[in-house]
């Protein structure tokens, strides 16, 4: 514990030192009660901010990967994280101290009210991941949502920047340490798998596949360059460096890849193939030995709720009849005879509501968003100030990758957010959503949200960077209604699309529910999107598959939602005329990710001050 204590006074002592020439005016200076109260809750909160600056540098010291996705390129530049369970339990033990000595050092009554909420939301993290422990070892290691055989190339090309002959010497370091890293996850992931954690036999070939393209092309075989090496490359020759450095670089950097990755992943093909004629039928967690436990776990850490699957199947079931009812209206708006299955049917199968081209669907993502972000001023008081890009899904995994995700900016500024659209199957990213896919995850979903996050400076880096799937995804599904309510959705079809869209999160808490506790099969979880949803076939089937391997996850979005536009409905009918979207939006914003119950009070907080 006392590393926390010794830390925390090291910093603050530098915190509190008077600049050269600073001289105390006694006629500025206040009664001496007063001026100790104002001087010991200075002192305490930046103490506090203090402390919590030193557990986020000493995670940093533990997690290189991490450092990168910060913008940070330092000694650790070249390294990637320890993979083990014994890091994993050390990290964990370090958050939990981390908690007891704050406990102990700093008394809550006497912080102000930013500080007391970092030091609940420090609490409150750190009950979560006591929660979550135990379970640790029943998370798959690898499937087609998650997994080294895909995150590896893809944080080597998207998040390992080179800008100087170091810096690529630091990738060359990486691809030559990705061996021992990958080996150890597969060790691991054969353990599990020995022990009845094992994903089922449909998702092999996922793996294996990705694997697969991973290494295929130079420097592997004879066809062109494989996506890494192609990277490696193209920031290598980049460099103002000499030729003979660029290619010595290169020749090292191949000499990794075929002599520590290529070797590691055939291992891990290998054992997925060893795997996948261990599968066992069923596809929920239920088929674990602490299943039960573990997804009620899972369903109070991605809803920060204590509503149970039941609960969240019933909640599932009446919100897709509300938005039945809400189609129905639009279908004979648009003058469609016929069932609201027929007309399901008609969108999934009508040529004209998908896109040809690749460059078709982004230059109209493009042109929504442009026009999006000229309206936000009316609506927000605060905007992000990093840019963000669209981007398709890198040919390596756009085949098992989800539909589109969103990767926050660097807080350095080096990188900019960037919205993933998974361009791989035109037939499955229907024009009728792509305007509420757009705003979900760009402006004004998780950019904007997310871009905001990393730039609240004064908030502790716990806050800036971590997340809490509730709130930041059901933050994304409310931007979706949000978009009718700034004027857009003009075309009825793209309207129904949003609306399918909100469906689509309310049939999730239904499959979620019915595959990991109601122990449904994929089967029968894909026909009840079939009957309920306007999603092609190719979309559901890649959803269904996600919810099985994710459990609970696919549940925050609608149960976020729902409080966050409860929250906004209370606060119009109590405010009246004293509420505006900007200072409601802020409150939301402006605290980082929260817990629904602290998002609650803090709005509750400001309808009483406001009012």
């Amino acid at each position: 514990m006392t590393k926390y204590v010794l830390l925390a006074t090291s910093a603050l002592l530098a915190a509190c030192s008077p600049s050269d020439g600073e001289v105390a005016s006694a006629s500025a200076t206040p009664s001496a009660p007063a001026a100790q109260t104002a001087e010991v809750e200075s002192d305490i909160n930046v103490r506090l901010a203090a402390f919590f600056d030193d557990y986020d540098q000493i995670e940093l010291a533990n997690s290189p990967i991490a450092k990168s996705f910060r913008g940070i390129r330092d000694a650790d530049y070249g390294k990637l994280d320890d993979p083990s369970d014994v890091a994993a339990v050390e990290q964990y033990e370090r958050g939990q101290e981390a908690v007891v000595v704050m406990e102990a050092e700093f008394d809550e009554s006497q912080l102000n009210e930013a500080s007391k909420l970092s030091y609940r939301l420090f609490q409150a993290r750190a009950e979560r991941s006591k929660d979550s422990f135990p379970f640790r070892r029943n998370a798959y290691i690898f499937d087609q949502m998650n997994g080294a055989q895909s995150q590896i190339p893809a944080f080597m090309i998207n998040i390992h920047r080179v800008g100087n002959k170091a810096d690529a010497e630091a990738y060359v370091s990486r691809l030559s340490n990705s061996g021992s890293y990958i080996e150890s996850l597969v060790a691991q992931s054969a353990e599990r798998a020995n022990d009845g954690i094992i994903v089922p036999d449909w998702v092999f070939p996922y793996v294996i596949n990705d694997a697969k393209n991973v290494i295929s092309g130079a420097p592997f075989d004879t066809g062109v360059d494989s996506p890494i090496f192609a990277d490696l490359k193209k920031k290598v020759n980049a460099l103002s460096i000499a030729d003979s450095e660029k290619a010595d670089l290169i020749v090292r950097g191949r000499d990794a890849l075929t002599g520590s990755l290529a070797p590691a992943y055939k291992k891990l093909i290998a054992e997925m193939e060893r795997q996948q004629n261990m599968a066992v039928d069923g596809d929920g967690v239920w088929r674990f030995k602490d299943g039960a436990a573990y997804y009620a776990e899972r369903l109070k850490n991605y809803t920060t709720t204590d509503l149970t699957a039941d609960e969240i199947h019933q909640i599932g079931l009446e919100n897709v009849a509300r938005i039945h009812a809400e189609m129905r209206k639009i279908m004979a708006q648009v003058g469609f005879e016929g069932s609201l299955q027929d007309f399901f049917t008609h969108l999934r199968t009508g040529d004209q509501y998908f896109h040809t081209s690749r460059e078709d669907y982004l230059a109209e993502a493009n042109a929504k968003l442009a026009a999006m972000e000229k309206e936000l001023p009316k609506f927000f008081n605060t905007l992000p100030k990093a840019p963000f890009v669209i981007k398709p899904v890198e040919a390596f995994r756009e085949k098992s990758a989800g539909k589109a995700f969103y990767q926050r900016p660097a807080p350095d500024g080096s990188r900019p957010g960037t919205y993933y659209v998974n361009l791989y199957d035109l037939k499955g990213m229907s024009k009728t959503e792509l305007e509420a896919l757009a705003y979900h995850e760009a402006l004004p979903g998780h950019h904007l949200q997310l871009a905001i996050q990393t730039e609240l400076g004064d908030l502790p880096a716990f806050r800036k960077f971590g997340g809490i799937t509730a709130y930041s995804e059901g933050w994304g599904l409310y931007t979706e209604e949000l978009g009718k309510d700034m004027g857009f959705y003009t075309d009825p079809y793209s309207d129904f699309g949003r609306l399918g869209m909100e469906l689509w999160r309310a049939c999730r808490l239904v499959v979620d529910t019915g595959i990991h506790d109601k122990r449904w099969s994929r089967e029968k979880a894909i026909k009840y999107l079939t009957d309920n949803t306007p999603n092609p076939d190719s979309d559901i089937r890649k959803a269904i598959e996600r919810y099985i391997v994710y459990p609970g996850q696919a549940t925050a979005y609608m149960i976020g939602k729902l409080k966050i536009m409860e929250l906004r409905a209370k606060s119009q009918k109590e405010l009246g005329d004293k509420f505006t979207m900007g200072d409601f939006h802020d409150v939301i914003l402006r605290s980082g990710p929260v817990p629904l119950n602290i998002m609650e009070e803090r709005v509750n907080n400001w309808i009483a001050v406001t009012r």
